[in-house]
């Protein structure tokens, strides 16, 4: 395909924008790999047992999947993803790792041409989390359909059974797996989207057209050469997920460069030795797991932190209090220091109480409950408000505000926020995602058919889940195409793409 502003002319059945775990999983899906109940196989669920039974022959994605979502529960709110959940990783809740009931077939056949742009190579996100940090989710927990994580590890590190891996570990295993998989031919790499807009064919009836995708490609990283392209695509999948832009708080004083808004920008603080214990301590503002994180890296070079956050440390909403301690120790180790090493409001400000001579069972560490941020000063003072209406003023050498993040929906109007559950709000993760069918994953408000989101963008933020969502697309797609009567015929599309690359090889 030829990367110019002309529009290609042939029409792509699925565009995927966002090549993370959530796309690559999709494309698995699209590119023929359909689940089976594998012969002689069971579910401990002996209902859902009992419907897979019922079709032992047909294909998963070829199933009623709101029938088969009856009656389970797990740990999601979408009724698809704990449906896949259970099938790849039954009873896993209960720490067991009982066998999929579920075996993969190669269906060329049933393959959907389509194509996965992204800015960096596979995997997403992940790929900018380095770091020694173990993931929150289990290894199996992060594996997608097909290849075995702990498998892949064996030769990536001594303690292949460890239950966790670290986000490096991760982001590899993702790039391995597109390879290892022969999908490489789909994802486009350097891609940066810039519109994506519905063009209505009045020609062929009510709601019949396409989606149109506009953007930018970098040949090569060292290239600053940015060609435009367009594309026509019947179906358009949003998976770019939600760490594009660090949430910030909106309080005077926020741009002072003492202030950052990014866990690495920690680590090279520590690297640099600009955190070292004779200096103020380090504020860090959020109460999320990566809040944490920062919390216990601060602490493991002997930095002083003050930690402040909006909600109690008894909230049942706060993502410390839902954690197994057993399994995940660290992290409750940090909400005990917020919970036993709290301020208090009728003393004195003085974190030498807590500093690393002291007595205290967490030294050079002090919490602030339920406080927000009033200002960040020029001299270094931070000024905090209690719920109560108290304010203190807090010396710190840096600020590390780890409050979330949005997504960049820039390419869509008005930055999608009239696809939200709440249409007078940004579209975020947790508070506002997008409004989608349970079943399909439709986008509800999109001006036209065809327009699906997953992953973060309609909040799910574990790798377990939001594979949940590539089966309810692709299942939905292959639906749309019987019902269309469409086929798949063999084209040199993908060629035509990547023939671009290679005379961007050529004159590098």
């Amino acid at each position: 395909m030829e990367l110019h502003d002309n529009v290609l002319g042939e029409i792509v059945p699925v565009v995927i924008i966002g090549n993370g775990p959530s796309g690559i999983c999709l494309s698995y899906l699209l590119s023929g790999y359909t689940p089976y109940l594998s012969p002689g196989a069971s579910h401990p669920d002996p209902l859902l047992n009992s419907k897979l039974s019922e079709e032992p022959e047909l294909p998963l994605l070829d199933r009623d999947l709101s029938y088969l979502c009856e009656g389970l529960q797990g740990r999601s709110a979408s009724p698809v993803a704990v449906l896949f959940d259970s099938l790849l990783l039954p009873d896993c809740d209960f720490g067991l790792e009982c066998e999929s009931p579920l075996e993969w077939r190669r269906r060329p056949e049933r393959a959907v041409r389509h194509l996965v742009l992204g800015k960096g190579p596979p995997g997403g996100a992940w790929h900018a989390m380095e770091g020694s940090m173990l993931t929150l989710s289990f290894a199996n927990w992060m594996e997608l359909p097909g290849l075995k994580i702990k498998d892949w590890m064996k030769d990536k590190r001594r303690n292949a059974s460890n239950d966790r891996g670290t986000p490096a570990e991760i982001a590899s295993y993702y790039q391995h797996y597109v390879r290892q998989m022969s999908l490489e031919r789909n994802f486009a790499h350097g891609t940066s989207v810039t519109s994506v807009a519905w063009r209505p064919d009045d020609s062929r009836g009510s709601g019949s057209g396409c989606w149109r995708v506009d953007g930018v490609r970098r040949l090569d990283v060292e290239d600053s050469e940015e060609l435009p392209f367009s594309l026509l695509a019947r179906n358009v999948v949003l998976a770019t997920g939600t760490h594009d832009a660090p949430a910030r708080l909106g309080v005077e004083g926020e741009s002072l460069p003492y202030v950052c808004h990014s866990f690495w920008e920690l680590e090279a603080a520590i690297a640099r030795g600009e955190l070292e214990q004779p200096s103020e301590p380090l504020l860090v503002v959020g109460a999320g797991l990566t809040a944490a994180d920062a919390v216990l890296a601060a602490r493991h070079f002997n930095v002083p932190v003050y930690h402040a956050f909006r909600r109690d440390v008894t909230d049942p909403g706060m993502v410390l209090n839902l954690l197994p301690k057993m399994l995940y120790p660290e992290y409750h180790k940090v909400h005990q220091m917020m919970t036993q090493q709290q301020h208090q409001a009728t003393s004195p400000l003085d974190i030498s109480s807590s500093s690393a001579s002291s007595s205290s069972p967490y030294a050079g560490y002090l919490s602030f409950p339920r406080h927000h941020v009033v200002s960040f000063r020029p001299d270094r003072k931070c000024v905090l408000e209690s719920d109560a209406g108290r304010r203190t003023v807090v010396p710190v050498s840096k600020v590390l505000v780890l409050i979330g993040a949005h997504p960049n929906l820039s390419y869509l109007p008005e930055r999608g926020r009239h696809l939200g559950v709440r249409t007078d709000e940004a579209i975020t993760c947790r508070r506002n995602p997008f409004d989608v069918d349970p079943y399909t994953y439709q986008v509800l408000g999109a001006e036209g058919p065809g327009m699906y989101a997953m992953g973060p963008l309609v909040g799910e933020n574990f790798v377990r889940f939001l594979k949940g969502g590539a089966l309810a697309i692709a299942s939905d797609i292959a639906k749309t195409r019987r019902e269309d009567g469409e086929e798949t015929p063999r084209d040199q599309w993908t060629d035509r793409w990547l023939a671009v690359e290679d005379r961007g090889v050529s004159r590098s």
